[in-house]
């Protein structure tokens, strides 16, 4: 049996499904047994399954937003970027862009809980980076790190139970236990599977874990 918060019938909605982490956070929830809704362009793409509902959409278009998170019980932000030459030196927008509209439509929709996927070097955890690691990261992942530091601190001053999730370096590996670093003194980087990321984001909703709180996770 399940042990999660989310009011009966409700769907989790699930931001980013279609790859990465998202993709790997639809496999876990649907395993343990939520009814899951998956938000992407291209969702209707998706393979069905049963407990899945796929709602294709674009998470800078409010309307499409509304429309996903009517009779949500929670969210589960995990959405990326693809890598490109072009992210060394062009502003990045896309994380604080549709954190902005879905933190406004959430509201709209009485959807109070978020978790959220950022990444280590976001926010505060850019202070527990080494000087090599800051400035590596820095050159490589700037701009779009200095979005998500926007991201972070949307939902920080959001009125929603929210929880920061800031993944180390991902890798393509299987579903481990995962260490959960709370307090600043313990962050570090490492290595973590995109599933293992996933099965913490449902450890997080089904025990209500860390809300208003950033953490960082390692393997």
């Amino acid at each position: 049996m399940t042990n999660t918060p989310l009011p009966a019938d409700a769907p989790l909605l699930i931001m980013g499904a279609t790859s990465g982490i998202g993709a790997c956070t639809v496999d876990e929830a649907l395993t343990r047994g939520h009814a899951v809704r998956a938000f992407a362009r291209s969702a209707d793409e998706m393979t069905p399954r049963d407990g899945l509902s796929l709602c294709a959409g674009d998470a800078t278009d409010p309307e499409d937003v509304a429309r996903a998170l009517k009779g949500a019980g929670a969210v589960i932000y995990a959405l990326g970027i693809k890598e490109r030459l072009a992210m060394l030196w062009e502003e990045e927008t896309l994380f604080s862009e549709t954190t902005r509209i879905l933190l406004a439509q959430m509201d709209a929709a009485e959807v109070t809980r978020l978790i959220i996927v950022t990444g280590f070097g976001a926010g505060r955890s850019k202070s527990a980076m080494s000087f090599v690691e800051r400035t590596g990261h820095r050159a490589i992942l700037g701009k779009p790190y200095a979005d998500k530091d926007r991201q972070e601190k949307l939902i920080e001053q959001s009125s929603t139970d929210w929880t920061i999730v800031r993944p180390v370096i991902l890798t393509k590996g299987d579903r481990a236990e995962v260490r959960v670093l709370r307090t600043p003194s313990e962050w570090r980087n490492g290595l973590i599977s995109r599933k293992s990321v996933a099965r913490h984001l449902i450890d997080t909703l089904e025990g209500d874990l860390d809300i208003k709180s950033d953490v960082v996770i390692a393997r």
